[in-house]
């Protein structure tokens, strides 16, 4: 990606990033840039010789530079993400027909009749899962956890599917989503709408009468959204008992609290990390920034979706088991915490009049969850909490099932959201080929390639959202230049002390030089001290700030302190 520069006699690219070198335009290429705007570029011949400029091809004229859209745009195409789909694509999608045939149908379980219904966030078009309640004759509860069939229309080898790898995730940024599947397939023939007939993989637990699974099926299914749920929605009908399927929606809370329970009474780590989220203009401006708030719906969504992750990751472990053959299958895997960082991190907490005992994975699982009650009453330990999950391994893609350490079982694996997800989609083809008596072995060294990919893909993703969200801090502070703020010292580097504002969660610094005397800094980054004063001030310390300068371009906020911790 670079900026477009048109002169009498040639046009050149000058492409973005600290080693930037130009590309010739190809002179008899038809395209529509202006001088000035910013273009991605495809090299399309590279001559030898030191003086000699690569010549491309612009793919894309993506408008006047500075602007937050063509900033967005920017964060994705860095990333490594195509913005459009190649026309090839595009054509097959588009030909997918809308209506099921009835033959279809007959080779499925028939699930419309069963109450379903969604929960999703209120800006939600892609309807990945449902839910489903039905009481047996017996008194037992029958739930469904309903999932899009994406691999009924993605055939493996196709243009669509060998693209949707390719993306191997849906990148959300803060004001716009780039799909991994086609619109028509995401928001549309996929996406569990209401009132209307889906293709549905499902996963289907009977509850007993003491809330424990006594039966489990998996397979194809055609189901009907009997209602569409914002969380809400879905909220309001938690707390008051009233509403539509109130009844429906309450016991399936309830079930979901017993299953939350258990979970990390197995030793799952409670780490609820706090989501910033962003109230924008027409054009994309932030309006305001503030802390999503979780709860009860959330997490009833969330505890069935990881049920359903878990049962089928051990029912395809299992199976092989049985059959004394490993069946080779994607996992979601989360190695146990490096003990050296959470030694570093104990004896930082320690630090902070806090201690933890971190000798063991067991330990530091139990600590790790304590200080996520103690940081309820003292804000400074909330600090701490970013920090313990930097001790802890990333969770990955795997065909060698190690376990989740951070769920806290041995079996795992992303079932639930196919259209965004291609872990899902490859979960979803090779667990069919195991259901119904059969039993397929896959090639286990090329799924392994295929689970690397997309470990690196969700990476890239994941550091694309990071950096939207940045951007879009930023962009907010910038109205906000001269006003005062509290906050919260939050680090401490080599040219400053870093301060997250309490109201919004932007994060700027406090440069040293602009300190009234100059600090010692301890190896542990954990305080200052003043050199004169000897006055300490460290992490988690109360300190109201006032923002000087916001930088989009280096994603940077500077701040002054206007009132010390002592006259605070």
């Amino acid at each position: 990606m670079g900026t477009y520069w048109e002169y009498p006699k040639y046009a050149l690219v000058t492409l973005d990033g600290a080693n930037a070198f130009d590309i010739v335009v190809d002179r008899d290429q038809d395209h529509e840039a202006k001088d000035g705007e910013k273009v991605v570029i495809k090299v399309t011949q590279w001559p030898e010789g030191k003086q000699v400029h690569p010549l491309g091809q612009i793919t894309s004229v993506l408008g006047k530079a500075g602007t937050s859209d063509i900033e967005m745009k920017s964060i994705l195409i860095n990333s490594g993400f195509q913005l459009d789909f190649p026309e090839m694509v595009q054509a097959e999608s588009e030909a997918i027909p809308l209506e099921i045939p009835e033959e279809e149908i007959g080779l499925r379980r028939d699930m419309r009749s069963t109450t379903t219904f969604t929960i999703d966030p209120d800006t939600a078009k892609d309807f990945d899962d449902a839910l489903s309640y039905h009481i047996l004759e017996n008194g037992h509860k029958e739930i469904g956890v309903h999932i899009a069939d994406v691999t009924h229309y993605v055939k493996e080898g196709s243009p669509l599917d060998l693209e949707a790898f390719e993306r191997s995730t849906s990148v959300y940024l803060v004001d716009r989503v780039l799909p991994m599947l086609p619109e028509k397939l995401s928001n549309g023939v996929c996406s569990l709408r209401p009132n209307e007939d889906k293709l549905t993989f499902s996963a289907v637990f009977t509850f007993n009468e003491k809330d424990r699974i006594v039966d489990r099926w998996f397979g194809k299914t055609i189901t009907h959204s009997d209602r569409r749920f914002t969380y809400e929605e879905a909220q309001t009908v938690i707390e008051t008992g009233k509403g539509d399927f109130a009844k429906e929606v309450k016991e399936l809370n309830r079930i979901a609290t017993v299953l939350r329970k258990q979970r990390f009474k197995s030793g799952a780590i409670n780490f609820e990390t706090e989501e910033v989220k962003f109230r924008l203009d027409e054009n994309g401006v932030p309006l305001e920034v503030y802390v999503k708030e979780r709860k009860e719906s959330h997490m009833l969504v969330e505890d069935f979706m990881l049920l359903a992750n878990r049962e089928v990751a051990m029912f395809m472990d299992k199976k092989g088991k049985k059959l004394q053959k490993e069946i080779p299958y994607i996992y979601r895997i989360h190695d146990q915490p490096d003990l050296d960082k959470a030694n570093d991190l104990a004896r930082f907490a320690l630090e902070l009049g806090y201690e933890m005992d971190v000798s063991t994975p067991e330990n530091i699982a139990k600590a790790y969850n304590a200080l996520l009650s103690a940081a309820e009453d003292n804000p400074g330990l909330k600090l701490l909490q970013p920090l313990a999950i930097r001790t802890m391994a990333k969770a990955v893609y795997s065909s060698n099932n190690i376990g989740h350490y951070g769920l806290g079982i041995d079996y795992y694996s992303h079932f639930t959201s196919p259209i965004r997800r291609y872990s899902d989609v490859l979960g979803h083809r090779l667990l069919e080929l195991n259901l119904n008596g059969k039993t397929h072995f896959t090639n286990k060294i090329k799924l392994e390639e295929q689970c690397e990919h997309i470990s690196r893909q969700e990476r890239k993703a994941t550091e694309a959202e990071r950096e939207s969200i940045k951007y879009k801090q930023v962009e907010f502070i910038k109205n906000h230049i001269g006003e005062t703020f509290d906050g919260v010292i939050s680090g401490i580097g080599d040219r400053g002390v870093f301060v997250e504002l309490l109201e919004n969660r932007c994060e700027g610094m406090v440069t040293f030089d602009s300190l009234p005397e100059s600090y010692e800094v301890p190896d542990s980054r954990l305080y200052i001290k003043g050199a004169r004063s000897k006055k300490v001030y460290k992490m988690g310390d109360p300190i109201q700030v006032q923002v000087v300068d916001a930088d989009l371009t280096r994603r940077r906020i500077e701040m002054s302190w206007v009132a010390w911790p002592e006259n605070a």
